[in-house]
């Protein structure tokens, strides 16, 4: 769903840029809240497995295909603050490297990819895992159901904002009715591959999992014929190997490589949601060059190299390195940032 340059107008997409910019700085903040030892280095491996599974277009409907959106995916693994952020990464890296989403339109695919995807799913998910049972079934089924929903309404967040700012004259009723009805399609393999990346975490490392701390039914002991929680066991310290994030790290880069790097090749052809209805409905008419068209990775592919596999398998591995390394550096600068203003807040309470 990546809105290239000349869908929406200047004012409109510089209205979306300062929105996304605002939304950009609260997750910023957020995020110092969300991000400590543990799950600051993952949150940069997070943004890379999403650029990753992006590149892996599935299809829909007749001629027509869909990626993951990831707003769902980030916002339950490492929270809807940092979630935001690692979307936002996504994309700043697509539109520069890849020319993928047009750069005046940055704003616009943040507010609908990063924004939208991240808040409604993060919402929905917490008021399902509410009311359904404390279990990490539950957990995963919650998962499913907010990244199915977030992908219409980031369809229809698209239309509204079509609507204010579009640059061709289409009867609106006729977009919305087309983006809702061929996202609510992507959004089940957006819900499946959520869930399995949920449950997979889960499985292994529930302590990592933002969405999932809680989970877990507490013991009940019977007292004088009536049930009533246990009193909570003082856990006693994990040893360190058993803390480390290493090795979930390690297998979620690896994961991400493999699947930029080789499955990508195997990726629908076929345009997704968006590609479509703008061709169909003539959204596209007013449709402009990318301004990093001339970028040395343009199209998902390394210049030069005439071998189609190895070229877009060298440019998933490079997107998926470049992703990383940026996303690491954000979340760990957010991160210490926190370190630093715990440090001050603690010299300035003793003195």
């Amino acid at each position: 769903m990546h809105v290239p340059d000349g869908f929406i107008d200047a004012p409109v997409s510089a209205a979306a840029g300062v929105v996304a910019a605002g939304a950009v700085a609260v997750g910023l903040r957020g995020a110092r809240r969300e991000l400590d030892q543990r799950t600051a280095p993952l949150a940069g491996l997070v943004a890379a497995f999403i650029f990753a599974v992006q590149m892996l277009n599935f299809p829909v409907a007749a001629g027509t295909s869909g990626h993951l959106l990831g707003g769902a995916l980030a916002a339950i693994l490492v929270g809807p603050y940092t979630g935001v952020l690692c979307i936002a990464v996504v994309l700043l890296m697509q539109g520069i490297l890849f020319a993928d989403g047009g750069l005046t339109a940055l704003g616009v695919n943040i507010t609908v990819m990063g924004v939208v995807t991240t808040v409604v799913a993060y919402v929905l998910f917490r008021g399902l895992t509410r009311v359904l049972p404390r279990t990490r079934r539950s957990t995963t089924a919650a998962a499913f159901v907010a990244a199915l929903v977030s992908v219409p309404a980031a369809a229809l967040a698209f239309t509204l904002i079509y609507a204010i700012g579009g640059t061709t004259d289409v009867p609106l009723g006729k977009v919305l009715t087309a983006m809702v009805g061929v996202h609510v399609l992507i959004g089940i393999g957006e819900a499946a591959i959520t869930a399995l990346t949920v449950g997979a975490v889960i499985a292994v490392r529930p302590d990592l999992v933002h969405g999932a701390r809680g989970t877990g039914a507490p013991l009940k002991l019977r007292i004088d014929g009536e049930l009533v929680d246990a009193p909570a066991a003082t856990p006693s310290p994990a040893p360190v190997a058993a803390r480390s994030t290493r090795t979930v790290w390690a297998a979620g880069l690896a994961a991400a490589l493999v699947l930029a790097g080789f499955v990508s090749f195997y990726a629908s052809a076929n345009p997704d949601g968006l590609e479509k209805v703008a061709a169909d409905q003539g959204i596209d008419e007013k449709a402009q060059e990318h301004g990093a068209a001339d970028s040395p990775l343009a199209d998902y592919g390394v210049r030069n190299i005439t071998d189609a596999r190895l070229s877009g398998g060298l440019a998933g591995v490079i997107g998926v390195g470049a992703t990383v390394v940026v996303g690491s550096g954000v979340f760990w600068a957010v991160r210490s940032r926190r370190t630093s203003e715990g440090s001050e807040a603690r010299t300035t309470g003793s003195v």
